[in-house]
């Protein structure tokens, strides 16, 4: 099969889909991988690391797009690369669809078969391909949080940890699943007082044994999370729906609430947030301000650090990258549950029911294109 690795192109975005070990693993199967010269520099690879394990550098993306016939990204193709769409393409990366109706419609034009990370889901519901890029996330947002806490940034001018005889900052986490955990380890680790808030009365009580002794955990309604942002000095969004619109938890009015000069890092910011008045910013501009609230909505965090994100993620994706190219696509679906439920669309029908639910679409069962 030919595989096109084409350079990021989203602001800052210096991840790369595929690294040269990941490379040397398809070619030596006698795959044609072809990569975009420049594509890994960002995540520390050059084009020789590539051509030393096989793969063919091709001098733009066009040709990378052009030649692929299953295309490997990290982010969902932004409107300067809709015109390398085409019938005949597996997309293989984040697309975030339900958050985005142009992206939707655009790829649903194009008839592509599109088969997102973020929804390949084993049975006992985890999300394999998603999980690295959250525990990275996380961390980040409570390390983005903390340094715009400082007064510099307009912050409050609240350390995370505290002095001894100074109180520590307030954490509060929406949602305890992979993000909230991470998060809390971080914010625990350096001191703060944290509050974790979650649905799960199930999930709350696995936290509890092994979350520290600074860690709260609280059911998450209306009425706690109201409580809980009013004394908040940090609020980080970690809330997930699969492949479906986040749930807005915290509304414009509720920034009353809070203290002026508290942080919000919604890093469900890609899922259209679960904080009413967040919008995607760029690492360049991450941050505005509504109603002296900060608010940090990077939609693709963990580039920021794409070495170590570039590495977690292609270690959880390539095994899915060399089904697909030694199998095909709908072969791998067929014998790989999990994988089928990537399929988020394919010769212009939305077969992921959290994308048709998001724009009042039409929905396909996803095994009927691979039965």
């Amino acid at each position: 099969m030919r595989i096109g690795v084409p350079k990021e192109i989203k602001t800052n975005e210096n991840r790369v889909a595929l690294v040269p070990a990941g490379a040397e693993a398809l070619t030596a199967l006698g795959h044609e991988v072809f990569v975009e010269t420049g594509a890994g520099i960002g995540s520390g690879f050059d084009d020789d690391d590539y051509r030393a394990v096989g793969a063919q550098i091709v001098p733009d993306a066009a040709t990378a797009w052009g030649k692929a016939e299953l295309l490997l990204k990290v982010k969902e193709p932004i409107a300067s690369e809709w015109q390398h769409l085409r019938s005949d393409l597996t997309l293989f990366t984040y697309f975030h669809f339900a958050a985005d109706e142009a992206l939707t419609k655009a790829h649903l034009a194009s008839g592509a078969t599109c088969i997102a990370y973020e929804t390949v889901e084993l049975p006992n519901r985890d999300l394999p391909l998603l999980i690295p890029m959250s525990e990275v996330a996380g961390r980040m947002a409570v390390q983005e949080g903390a340094k715009y806490l400082e007064k510099l940034f307009g912050g409050r001018g609240v350390l995370l940890g505290g002095v001894p005889g100074v109180a520590p900052a307030k954490v509060v986490i929406l949602g305890g699943g992979i993000v909230g955990v991470n998060a809390a380890k971080m914010a625990a680790g350096l001191g703060a007082k944290v509050v974790v808030l979650d649905l799960s009365l199930e999930r709350l009580r696995y936290l509890s044994d092994v979350m520290p002794a600074n860690v709260q955990l609280i059911h998450s309604n209306r009425h706690n999370i109201l409580e809980q942002i009013s004394t908040a000095d940090l609020v980080i969004g970690g809330v997930l729906i699969p492949g479906a619109k986040a749930p807005k938890l915290v509304r414009r009015a509720d920034l009353a609430r809070m203290r002026p000069g508290a942080v919000i890092v919604d890093v469900a910011v890609d899922q259209g947030g679960c904080v009413e008045t967040i919008k995607p910013t760029t690492h360049e501009n991450p941050t505005y301000t509504v109603d002296g609230i900060i608010h940090y909505g990077v939609a693709n965090m963990p580039g920021a650090v794409p070495r170590t994100s570039t590495l977690a993620l292609t270690n959880a994706t390539l095994p899915y990258t060399l089904q697909l190219a030694n199998k095909g696509w709908k072969r791998a679906l067929s014998e790989n549950p999990a994988l089928l439920k990537g399929l988020n669309m394919s010769q212009g029908q939305v077969t992921y029911r959290g994308v048709a639910e998001a724009f009042g679409m039409d929905l396909v069962d996803a095994a009927s294109f691979v039965g």
